[in-house]
């Protein structure tokens, strides 16, 4: 009886100890699993912060130059049809190279006043420098050099509900901006007898000096003239009646709500729309280069405007396309950067 009372005793005791050993297995597999299941996420969210600080860098540039922190901050303002395409390049150049340029684009006219009062290391313009604006920089003892980033075409547009207008010729868009034109039928017998409000750009802007010597001979642009381009195109948006005009990127990025007008020349037989490839070709008579005036003496003292301006012209092609305009051919590309003083090649 005793003999059997031990027996069983011994038996229970080696089942718990068989039983704890499983347990103690389970609990060392569920770790090793969980361990390893952390180490995997992390390696994971290390890989996801990788790829989203890659994704997060800027666009690279092959640039010869290099920033100095101790450098002036660089500074341009200028045209509203250029702003496009230099805000870009400096939201870039900011990402690539860590380094801020103030930009504004208050007008051409704007932008060469600043460089003239030495506020501006460059100035943007949509057309090119007056005799008046070269004087005023010789007087200040301001050397410049202006380049060529890229092309526009002066886009002429009127409201989509307006289904009469297709084209129109350099006379014709100058009675409407002389005033002689008040009614539609005024510029064609055929057109409607409804008002004509005519919107532009004011005297602050390039693309109102080119108008003004392309199309009315320098005989002044009369309509309703707006600092603020944007508030043209909502104004000829907003307006049936209206005809307004403006920087093709304008028309790019409103093109569902605006109907562009093609443009007779005075040298055209035909009207030409204006597009891409017709702007590149300069076939669209409305066709014109934009510019940046940089000062010298900034390009030599400054290695770090030097290298903005570098890395401007090298990437001023990818920038046109993105945001609507015609980028400048590699040969023509190639004498802009010859322009740079001390660049390595």
């Amino acid at each position: 009886m005793k003999k059997n009372l031990f027996l069983a005793a011994l038996l229970m005791s080696l089942m718990f100890i068989l039983a704890a050993c499983s347990d103690s297995g389970s609990e060392e597999d569920t770790g090793s699993e969980d361990a390893s299941t952390e180490e995997g996420t992390e390696e994971s969210t290390d890989e996801e912060n990788t790829e989203d600080a890659s994704s997060e860098s800027g666009s690279s540039a092959d640039v010869t130059g290099n920033v100095n922190e101790d450098d002036d901050q660089i500074a341009g303002e200028g045209s509203s049809t250029v702003f496009p395409i230099l805000n870009l390049l400096v939201e870039d150049f900011n990402a690539d190279h860590g380094v801020a340029v103030e930009l504004g684009g208050n007008g051409t006219g704007s932008g060469f006043s600043a460089l003239i009062e030495g506020t501006a290391q460059f100035a943007n313009a949509s057309r090119g420098i007056k005799q008046e604006e070269i004087d005023a920089l010789e007087d200040g003892g301001i050397e410049w050099t202006e380049f060529l980033v890229a092309t526009d075409g002066l886009t002429v547009a009127v409201n989509p509900a307006n289904d009469f207008v297709e084209d129109l010729t350099f006379d014709e868009l100058k009675m409407i901006y002389s005033g002689e034109a008040e009614n539609w039928s005024d510029v064609r017998e055929d057109f409607p007898e409804e008002p004509i409000t005519a919107y532009g750009p004011d005297q602050s802007h390039g693309t109102h000096d080119f108008f003004n010597e392309e199309v009315m001979d320098e005989e002044g642009v009369q309509g309703q003239l707006i600092q603020d381009t944007n508030q043209v195109v909502s104004s000829v948006v907003g307006d049936q009646n209206a005809i307004g005009f403006f920087g093709y990127s304008f028309y790019q990025e409103n093109q569902d709500s605006l109907k562009p007008v093609s443009i007779t020349g005075p040298d055209s037989e035909e009207a030409v729309e204006p597009s891409f490839e017709n702007v590149m070709d300069f076939s669209y008579p409305l066709s014109r280069p934009l510019y940046i005036y940089a000062d010298n003496t900034a390009m030599e003292d400054n290695e770090t405007f030097h290298t903005f301006l570098e890395y401007t012209l090298k990437n001023s092609q990818s920038a046109a396309e993105e945001v609507g305009y015609v980028p400048l051919e590699d040969e023509a590309l190639e004498e802009e950067l010859s322009k740079l003083p001390n660049l390595e090649q």
